[in-house]
């Protein structure tokens, strides 16, 4: 005796028959899903262009992953040999260190259109805040991948991160303790910051990633208006349109990170000592102006500032919120946008130029 099969929707097909959805009409709705015309300007869709850079991310950092060895005694030579003797190592390790720049900036691009032209008042508040964390986690993975390469920045940038930590009031000492597995930069330290990079982070990442989609399909996108584009279709389909825009940015970033990665491969500098201090500490140029403030105001002050601006980012548009309805139509956060940008110019090129002398 033997079960009748259940005919279902579309017998005849073998993944049909295992998969009984509407595949075809999901990928056709999808295809037909307009986007406001104004992202036919790349500049306007800077979030495709750090999806971009987080697929290389990904595939070059697996790849990378196979050859290094995350333990003290063994760090600094597998990433050498990565960079000398593994065919290619050098150019997959490039690619990474490029790739992760375009990402932060990218991510922050992407922030600072979204915070000029208003996008993120109601209903996309939090989406917002989502989009924050982003950036913060981009960051994160920044800091925690050149800790990884175990070179003097690495072990003093996570000194410094450190006792930045443990200057954070309340539960300073905590974080601090399992930042670095104890009270000082050891072995531990190397060991979490690996455990961060490749397993905490990605998972903030994706989820995140796919919380500001869900939000972005619930709310849609903002439109923008433009004097030069009055008449002109308001909207375009994803597919093939977007699709292919998006296809060729891809294959153009690639190919200019694959340039840099070429002409400015990335280096190893010396082999991290305890018992060295440098006489700068040169992190990356997305935290120039972190140390450049820290440098101006103090350990505790600096902690302390950073963190309430780092709410306020995050928390933008409540607080814009909370302005708009006392002032309707106020526009406070352009000016306030523009003070904060030049700021952080300005310590970025002062901090630059110091450690270039």
């Amino acid at each position: 005796m033997t079960a009748t099969e259940p005919k279902q929707q579309g017998e005849g097909s073998w993944l049909g028959d295992r998969i009984p959805l509407p595949v075809g009409e999901m990928l056709t709705a999808l295809g037909a899903e307009p986007v406001p015309g104004h992202l036919k300007r790349w500049w306007w869709c800077l979030g495709g262009t750090a999806a971009i850079f987080l697929l290389v991310q990904v595939v070059t950092g697996i790849l990378l992953s196979f050859y290094y060895v995350p333990d003290p005694d063994h760090a600094y030579e597998s990433v050498q040999a990565i960079t000398e003797d593994v065919s290619f190592g050098w150019y997959i390790r490039s690619l990474h260190k490029w790739s992760a720049n375009g990402m932060v900036a990218a991510v922050i691009l992407h922030a600072l259109r979204i915070f000029f032209t208003g996008a993120y008042r109601k209903p996309r508040e939090l989406n917002w805040c989502i989009g924050a964390l982003i950036l913060v986690v981009t960051m994160a993975f920044g800091f925690t991948g050149y800790s990884l390469v175990y070179e003097q920045l690495s072990y003093w940038g996570a000194t410094v991160a450190g006792n930045l930590t443990e200057s954070v009031p309340v539960i300073g000492q905590m974080l601090a303790s399992f930042l670095r597995g104890g009270d000082e930069v050891t072995a531990n330290t190397l060991t979490r910051f690996h455990m961060l990079h490749i397993g905490l982070l990605p998972t903030a990442m994706f989820g995140l990633l796919a919380l500001h989609f869900l939000f972005i399909r619930v709310h849609g996108v903002s439109e923008l208006e433009f004097k030069d584009q009055a008449g002109a279709t308001k909207t375009f389909p994803f597919f093939p349109d977007h699709f292919m825009t998006e296809l060729i940015i891809g294959l153009g970033l690639l190919i200019v990170i694959s340039c840099l990665a070429v002409i400015f491969p990335a280096g190893l500098a010396d082999k991290a000592d305890p018992l060295v201090t440098p006489e700068h500490i040169k992190p990356e140029w997305y935290f120039f102006w972190t140390f450049r403030w820290l440098k101006l105001v103090g350990l505790q002050t600096a902690v302390v500032t950073l963190g309430l601006a780092g709410g306020v980012f995050v928390f933008w548009p409540f607080i814009d919120g909370a302005i708009r309805k006392r002032r309707p139509g106020s526009e406070l956060s352009v000016g306030l946008g523009i003070v904060a940008v030049i700021v952080l110019i300005v310590m970025t090129v002062w901090e630059a130029w110091v450690l270039s002398h």
